[in-house]
């Protein structure tokens, strides 16, 4: 055979591999408004960059008649290309064949990937579209899924790792979302669960459906697995592009930098009057996150889940910073056990990939129910705590009204490891809010005073000048500066320039067991 036959062979056989399960099958996912796996990979990468590995890989397996169907790339495309000309591992499952499925061949193909992606150092990002386990391969698949798992926590903390939920995503396929460090799933025709609805028994059973444990709405706004959801594909491919624009390529690289074309001591006289007069009036802190931000753009992570507790990314002077913020709108801006997991969980990634840390505190206390000290607040409140302790980027507070007990200590106060905290002046910082310490500390003089009202308020007053003002406080030097909160920006950017340097150790370990 001429060289000439031999390529043209090559290219035939390419062409058949590239469709897939068949152009009816790709028809069939467009008339559902989905696109084939390959399209996700050319409209998420930058135009012409992709660059397959692997796409003679099919499946080995004779079992059950296997040996009689063929598996095109063994219905996973693999490779690498660029976003924004940064290097990216890609991986895409084939819903046309064998319905995604996972079998030996198809995760040896992304273990391989991963191999690479660690060597090189470079995100991965995976779009999963699989019904699960490949259950002709039985025990080979299992050993696939394992080796999977291991290589995505090996590459947990080194590079980022980042799972956009296209279709279903069930059994043991589930797993790849949790971990990784961000989930992105599209809220019509995907699904994520673990356990069919048709295997849960019990009173359970009556409320177990495809919608309430496998939709985007669930787990973004109850499980807090997925954390971006949006409508169609497009969309979604878009906003993956936009997060990997404020992360690092690893752990051992800084963010992108941008050109910054915002004014770095711009002045928001916005915020001189946005705390309101009463402590229990809310406010929205987002106002405050977008005031500091460049262009006021704010990337929020996990919008829907916790939402007293807002988590994003923003860049101040061209360079990608964590924000964490008490959201008084909801549940008074209170701590409980899903904002403290959702903070824990995003102080966590800044820290591994070297992204400073803002948080903004407005908290009164933890929410106080019977179900959440069931639940376990204590331990998950502890994992806030450890997580802000634990980090050894830098780290700046703004306390800009609340600051009560040991809900204040856990939002990165300087008692657990801040390098500097500001406060405004509206700041009150205490065991708790001045009315209520009152009550316990005067009960019996209120009792029998002639007028309770005025007594309470004179000594709301006093409390408030000797223990809870941001005064008193830096006084002794749990704060560093009181600033006017307008030049908030400024002060932030100058403090973040001075931290760049930062070097602290920690203890020789292993690792931490909180």
């Amino acid at each position: 055979m001429s060289t000439l036959s031999k390529v043209n062979e090559l290219n035939a056989l390419r062409s058949t591999i590239v469709k897939g399960g068949g152009e009816a099958e790709i028809k069939k996912l467009h008339d559902e408004g989905r696109l084939f796996a390959r399209e996700r990979i050319e409209k998420f990468l930058d135009e012409n960059s992709f660059v397959e590995m692997g796409l003679f890989v099919k499946h080995r397996n004779t079992d059950f008649n296997m040996s009689q169907k063929e598996t095109p790339a063994d219905g996973v495309v693999t490779g690498y290309g660029t976003v924004e000309g940064r290097l990216v591992y890609v991986y895409s499952q084939d819903s046309t064949v064998l319905g995604g499925s996972v079998g030996e061949m198809h995760a040896q193909k992304i273990i391989n990937l991963y191999q690479q992606a660690l060597k090189m150092g470079a995100p991965i990002i995976a779009f999963l579209d699989s019904s699960g386990l490949r259950l002709q391969e039985s025990v080979d698949a299992l050993n696939g899924y394992g080796g999977l798992f291991v290589k995505q926590s090996m590459a947990s903390g080194v590079i980022p790792q980042i799972s956009v939920v296209m279709g279903d995503c069930i059994g043991g396929a589930a797993f790849n979302t949790g971990l990784s460090d961000f989930t992105f799933m599209v809220s019509k025709k995907a699904r994520l669960f673990v356990n069919s609805p048709n295997t849960i028994e019990g009173l359970e059973s009556k409320n177990a459906s495809f919608e309430t444990i496998g939709s985007a709405k669930i787990h973004s706004e109850k499980s807090g697995v997925v954390h971006f959801q949006y409508d169609d594909e497009e969309e979604c491919i878009k906003n993956v592009r936009k997060l990997l624009t404020y992360l690092p390529s690893n752990n051992l690289e800084e963010s992108p930098f941008n050109n910054v074309t915002d004014d770095l001591n711009r002045v928001d006289s916005v915020l001189n009057s946005i705390v309101p007069d009463d402590l229990n009036t809310p406010f929205d802190i987002k106002t405050i996150i977008c005031s500091l931000a460049d262009e006021r753009e704010f990337m929020e992570v996990k919008a829907e889940y916790a939402k007293s507790l807002v988590t994003g990314f923003v860049r101040l002077n061209g360079t990608t910073v964590g924000i964490l913020a008490n959201q008084s709108l909801e549940n008074d801006g209170l701590l409980d056990i899903d904002s403290s997991k959702k903070g824990a969980e995003f102080i966590n990634f800044c820290d591994a990939f070297n992204i400073p840390i803002v948080s903004i505190t407005d908290v009164g206390g933890f929410r106080a129910s019977v179900e959440e000290e069931q639940k376990g607040i204590v331990k998950d409140a502890s994992k806030l705590i450890y997580a802000f302790a634990n980090a050894t980027v830098p780290k700046i507070n703004i306390i800009v009204r609340k600051a009560f007990g040991t809900a204040y200590i856990a939002m990165n106060s300087k008692h657990i490891g801040a390098d500097i905290v500001f406060a405004w002046p509206t700041a009150q910082i205490s065991v708790m809010n001045p009315e209520g310490a009152v009550n316990i500390m005067y009960a019996e003089e209120l009792k029998t005073s002639s007028d309770p009202a005025a007594l309470r308020a004179e000594k709301i007053k006093e409390f408030s000048s000797m223990q809870s003002s941001p005064y008193t406080i830096a006084s002794r030097g749990y704060i560093d500066d009181i600033i006017e909160p307008a030049a908030t920006r400024k002060r932030v950017i100058a403090t973040l320039e001075m931290l760049y340097t930062k070097r602290e150790e920690r203890p020789v370990k292993k690792h931490g067991t909180v």
